[in-house]
This record gives C-alpha cells, structure tokens and sequence, in this order.
C-alpha cells in the first residue's frame, strides 16, 4: 500500500495482521498508561502502522516511571518476534533508535524555521519484521521520569533491573504477545544493560516465575563491555585506517603496554595519548568518513512576533542546541529537540504534564554510576545456554572499533562454525560475519558508523531478514 507519509509503506499483508493485532489487544488488560497514537506531527495523514506510547512505574517508592513508544510489526504481529530497544550514551532518549536508527519514521533534513520539523517514513525500519518497543532507560532519559529526585539516582545494574521490571509490567499488561520470540537489542552503551537484562529473564524463565518470558536471544551493535579493549582498540584501529603514523603507534603500544587508555597510569602514556589525541578530534569519531561539522553562525535575533509565535508552540526551551550546517547529520539531532518540545508533540504522544520540563536527546546532568567492569561473563553464560545472540559492528566507528568487539568475542574460545566471509545485499559486499558455537555471530557492517543502522540503514536491515548472514536471529525467530 502507499503510505501516508508519502513513501511506499507496510506490505499488502499488513492490514488483515493489524486488525488481529487489534482484536488480540482488545482482549487484553488495559495497560499501566498506554495510549493509541494515530498521528505523528511532521506526519501527513494517519500512520501507516500501529504506535502506542505510555509510561510503567519501575520505583513505587521515589515515582519514577520510564516512558515508551510501541510499535506493532508491519508483517504479522501475532506471529513475529518482539524486540526490546535500549539507546546507549548518556541517558540518550531512545527516539534516537526510533527516528535515527531502526524505527519507522525518520526525519526530513530541511532548514528549522520554527514549524514542527517534518517526518517521513523509514523504509528500512526493523519494524517491518518485529514489533519494538523503545524504551527511554535510564530514568531520566528522554520522557521517563521521577518524581523525586533521589529516582535519578542509578547505575549500571539498577537501571539494568529497572528495565526488566518494566518488561515484565509490560507483558503483564500485553499477554497476547507472551509467545512471541522475544529479543533484547540495542546499541553503543546499552552493550552494558541487554546482556543484565537478558540475563535477569533467563533467570526468572529457569526459576519458572510468571510470566514466562519466550527470550530467544539478543542483538547488539558495536557495543560497551565496559573492558578496557572497548577504548584501547582506538589505537590499532586508527593505524589501520591512516589516522596515525608507524611511528606514533609503536611509541603509543610501547608507552601504553597493559595500561587503559581511560585511565592511563604513567606520563609517557598520558603523553602518548594526548598526542593521539589531536588526531581524533579532527575528525567524527561516530564516522570517521563524516565532515568535521562547525556550528553555524547563531540565527538573526527574533522579531517579537517570532518570539511569541515560539513560546506558544513550545514548552520551556531551556538549552537550546546550537544549529550546525545543513549538510551536517547533526541537523536532525537538532531537528529532534525542536520536534518533542514542541506542545503538539506532547500532546500527540500523551506525554504527562509537568513531568519534563525539556526533552533532550541525550542528559548528562543526573547522577549516574557505571559501576559494570564487564559484561563478557554475561555473554559466555547467555550463549552457553543457548540462547542466540548477533553481535555487528559499523566498520568506521572510532568510538568502540570492530578490532576491540572481535578481541572479546575471541576471548570466549568458541569453536569457528562458519569462517569468516563476505555477505551480500543487491549482490554487494555489505560486510563480513563469522558465525561460533553457541549461536553467537560476529558480523561487520560496510561503511558503517557507531549506530549502524543509522549510517547504513539498507545493510543493518537486511540483517535482521537472515539474508546473507548465517544467524536466524530475529527474523526466523
């Protein structure tokens, strides 16, 4: 069908599997704080798939609650697997995933002129295959929020368990989907909170508490350990690529022997690194094929009109973020802040009144504490059990470098099922994979920045639809 975003949208099948989806959500409970959202702003028209957002209380005692955004498969929600979507950074909203990464709408690239930035439909969003739900974790993030402050107070395992919490709350409250093939996935830093939070329903599965989640495995993309080979691979990586001499390696690799580029423990290594450093912050470490993006020159001030006409559309901007060159991919992160401070957003996705003051895609100001050295012991006990796991990593990322993710993976000593080669999309090389025992693949994506799917979203796609890459994770279920 055509979609009313204005771009060819969910298959033919998608409407018979909707109504089933609808009738099975009728016969549910009502959930915790759930709402039907039918329009997006920036969106003409009515979705072309089914999105509900609401909030799950996760701490009684301070009030916090994490916000999310649902959405239902656009082949057969009955039948296809459900993904739980977790961003990294610090405290990063997941719209990111949602609008940025693997979820159905995506923003159109224009200059802000102060109206709601437009959406369009994402043909290559994940959702075409699973039903997500993106949950904005840690509290704090995003929409979720506390009502007393002492909430914000989180770490690494808390916020962990908190997510847990909220999907065992969440399923409660949507039993129909109790059978469907669930996946943990996310991102960057949330390489930390899947493999506790997939490790916390195995838990409960073996305990056999109710309800049984069906908990097939877990995705991950270029994804935190918290080991320190997630940063030290910085340095082979950017020899490799060019970014730094012979000579500058060798002296960083003898300086820096068995210390954490984090936290580097002689002055011979700090000025190695420092060194290094100059050299990394020339270039997007996200994507080190991106420009090295300048802010713009601030706008004209407003006219008094301008002004009025802002603080009638919007909530309190109160730290507004500078605009970059149009050509910058950073102009949509920019574009988002606009989008979800604006009222009508607000009241679209039924965002509760006075719980936030200002969104923003990513908050640093709240306390948090990351306290998980490593998450390896993690991944050996899930996949030991069985359960699957797809680890891909975006070829041009600085920030956690495919060299440091296949070192880790290599610890595990997982006999080689499938030796590493190339796979395929439109009869290109897209990357390269190597499947293990245990259900674990390795795959890299080609010309692939942090967030894959973002940079190349075709490619991180056609993973999940078990094209060429050996793994029937999420797509076969």
């Amino acid at each position: 069908m055509t979609s009313s975003l204005g771009m060819t949208g969910a298959s033919s099948s998608f409407l018979p599997s909707l109504v089933l989806f609808l009738l099975l959500f009728a016969r549910s409970s009502p959930a915790l704080s759930a709402s039907v959202v039918a329009h997006l702003p920036g969106c003409q028209g009515p979705l072309p798939f089914y999105m509900e957002t609401g909030y799950v209380t996760v701490d009684e005692v301070n009030g916090a609650e994490l916000f999310y955004y649902f959405t239902a498969s656009e082949g057969d929600p009955s039948q296809d697997p459900l993904l739980l979507w977790l961003t990294g950074g610090d405290r990063c909203s997941v719209f990111s995933g949602l609008a940025f990464e693997v979820g159905p709408v995506k923003f159109v690239t224009s200059e802000y002129n102060g109206s709601i930035p437009t959406l369009t439909y994402n043909p290559y969003s994940w959702t075409k295959v699973s039903s997500i739900i993106f949950v904005d974790s840690p509290v704090g993030a995003g929409f979720s929020f506390s009502r007393d402050d002492e909430g914000y107070d989180l770490d690494d395992t808390t916020a962990s368990m908190q997510v847990h919490k909220f999907l065992v709350k969440w399923f409660i409250d949507h039993p129909q989907f109790l059978p469907n093939p669930l996946y943990i996935a996310g991102d960057s830093y949330a390489g930390i909170y899947v493999p506790l939070v997939a490790q916390a329903i195995s838990q409960d599965n073996e305990a056999g508490l109710q309800p049984h989640l069906n908990l097939k495995g877990y995705i991950l993309g270029n994804p935190a350990t918290g080991e320190k080979i997630d940063y030290n691979a910085r340095i082979p990586y950017a020899h490799g690529m060019g970014i730094i001499s012979d000579e500058m390696f060798e002296s960083t690799q003898r300086n820096c022997d068995g210390q954490d580029s984090r936290y580097p423990t002689t002055t011979l290594c700090s000025k190695s690194l420092d060194a290094v450093e100059k050299f990394f912050s020339e270039i997007m470490k996200p994507y080190i094929l991106d420009p090295k993006c300048a802010f713009a020159s601030p706008k004209p001030e407003p006219t008094v009109a301008d002004r009025r006409t802002m603080e009638e559309s919007h909530i309190n901007l109160l730290k507004p973020p500078p605009l970059p060159a149009l050509y910058c991919r950073t102009y949509a992160y920019v574009l988002s802040y606009y989008w979800a401070n604006n009222k009508v957003t607000r009241e679209a996705l039924h965002v509760k009144k006075g719980t936030k003051e200002e969104w923003r895609r990513c908050n640093d100001d709240l306390p948090f504490r990351k306290e998980v050295k490593s998450t390896i012991k993690y991944h050996a006990n899930l996949t030991r059990r069985g359960y699957r796991a797809l680890v891909y990593s975006g070829d041009h990322d600085l920030v956690i470098p495919f060299l440091g993710t296949m070192a880790w993976i290599k610890s595990l000593n997982y006999p080689i099922v499938d030796d590493w080669r190339s796979w395929h999309v439109d009869g290109q090389v897209a990357g390269y994979t190597m499947t293990y025992s245990n259900n674990l693949t390795f795959a890299t994506v080609k010309n692939g920045g942090h967030t894959a799917p973002e940079y190349r979203p075709k490619e991180s796609f056609a993973t999940q639809l078990n094209h060429d890459v050996p793994s029937d994770v999420v797509a076969a279920g």
